[in-house]
């Protein structure tokens, strides 16, 4: 790992809106992102389709939360193009060492099947990745995922570029102003990733 680059380095970016990427997993070097246009999921935003609904009340996959955290940024980067070299690999699990990340976990029996991570500062969540080995796996992560910012005092939830798939969730974009804006806002107070239990059930996450 580069001797720059830090857990602290890191977080203090983040509370400037920027963020660390590499061009792709054997690429030694590292760039820092700010885009002009910024992907979010507005908390009281998330779509949850029907048919996810029936999965996720059908309770068919187990949900854990920090239980795998190497495991869910290993499948993210499990793939032909990725932007997770080893020093950005390692930095992160640096930050879930020191308690700013975290990992939702869907399992089916003892098989990882899906997740996504991001680091926690404050009242604002910032999406990592997510990845998916069976169908819907990623979309019902994030559904837990959005259910345990609400339930933990979360007003911002960064996704930090918006996809076809994220926006058929409810993401957004919104300006780079727009976003400092609601970045100096969720710095200002507190949140707590923990304060929802470790299992919730398909009610409450459809409910909410």
């Amino acid at each position: 790992m580069s001797a720059d680059l830090t857990p602290n380095l890191v977080l203090n970016a983040y509370a400037r809106g920027i963020f660390p990427m590499s061009e792709s997993r054997d690429d030694d070097g590292l760039f820092w992102v700010d885009p002009d246009q910024r992907g979010i999921i507005p908390l009281d935003g998330f779509h949850i389709s029907r048919s996810l609904r029936k999965t996720i009340l059908a309770e068919k996959f187990q949900i854990r939360v920090d239980t795998a955290y190497a495991g869910v940024i290993e499948g993210c980067a499990d793939r032909a193009e990725t932007w997770i070299n080893d020093e950005i690999f390692e930095i992160y699990l640096d930050l879930f060492r020191a308690g700013f990340a975290h990992s939702v976990e869907v399992w089916d029996g003892r098989r990882l099947v899906g997740g996504v991570y991001g680091v926690s500062l404050r009242r604002a969540f910032f999406g990592e990745s997510m990845f998916s080995h069976q169908p819907n796996a990623s979309k019902i992560a994030l559904a837990y995922l959005v259910s345990r910012l609400k339930a933990g005092g979360y007003s911002l939830f960064d996704t930090q570029f918006l996809t076809p798939h994220l926006a058929s969730l409810g993401g957004v974009e919104i300006s780079r102003a727009d976003y400092q804006e609601r970045l100096k806002d969720a710095l200002e107070g507190e949140a707590n990733f923990l304060r929802q239990p470790l299992q919730v059930s398909g009610y409450q996450v459809c409910s909410e």
